[in-house]
């Protein structure tokens, strides 16, 4: 009886462990093709997914990208980098603004737009002026979720979600797995061909949204409308 009743308590805790980085008991009825988002109450009313592309749960790392990519690679180069063409650096087959080769193409198309090829719908990658909005108009509170280092974002409303610190890939190598994490917009640096934008944060340190390589390998957390 006592072991049944340790048992019982463990998966109680477990649950409410996870339950407080999502919207609720009830979060299962907030989804868009299945996968789950939360309302945190911001200003643009827009909705963040619960997990990670590639992911189940709040605390798995999902997949790594890169940026305009739709697929996980095993090494992550500027030579195997699906939209670069020949050996310049700034000229690319597609999201260029060279005046001479370019599309001037800043933003993803659906069809580039992990989250929206893998999940359907309304899901996409969020902006950069959103992800700008999380950093404005949440609490940003480090800590550890099932093991898993990360921080708690709570909304204006109470409900959070959590993201976890999964690092970047260069090559085959991640780096700074657990202290570390960066989260991809749609919007490629007009000025600067080779980078994106992303949602960057350290452990215990400043979040902000800054540039990364385009051909990098990062984590992508949907939004919805």
């Amino acid at each position: 009886m006592k072991k049944k009743f340790l048992f019982s308590l463990g998966l109680l805790m477990s649950w409410l462990t996870l339950s407080s980085f999502t919207d609720g008991p009830d979060n299962s009825e907030n989804q868009v093709n299945g996968h789950e988002y939360v309302d945190l109450g911001l200003p643009s009313g827009i909705k963040w997914a619960t997990c990670n592309v590639g992911a189940s749960t709040p605390e798995e790392c999902g997949g790594y990208y890169a940026w305009g990519e739709t697929e996980e690679k095993e090494e992550y180069y500027s030579t195997s980098y699906k939209w670069k063409k020949g050996t310049s650096r700034t000229i690319y087959a597609k999201y260029c603004t060279d005046s001479k080769y370019g599309d001037n193409k800043t933003v993803l198309e659906p069809e580039d737009d992990v989250a929206h090829v893998k999940w359907g719908g309304t899901w996409r990658i969020p902006t950069q002026d959103e992800q700008k909005e999380l950093l404005d108009k949440c609490i940003w509170e480090w800590t550890e979720l099932n093991g898993v280092n990360g921080y708690k974002v709570t909304g204006p409303n109470g409900n959070s979600i959590f993201l976890p610190a999964m690092g970047t890939v260069t090559g085959s190598n991640v780096s700074r797995l657990g202290s570390f994490g960066r989260y991809w917009s749609s919007l490629l640096r007009g000025d600067n061909n080779e980078r994106a934008y992303v949602l960057h944060f350290f452990e215990h340190r400043q979040h902000l949204v800054v540039t990364l390589q385009r051909y990098c390998g990062a984590s992508v957390r949907p939004v919805c409308e």
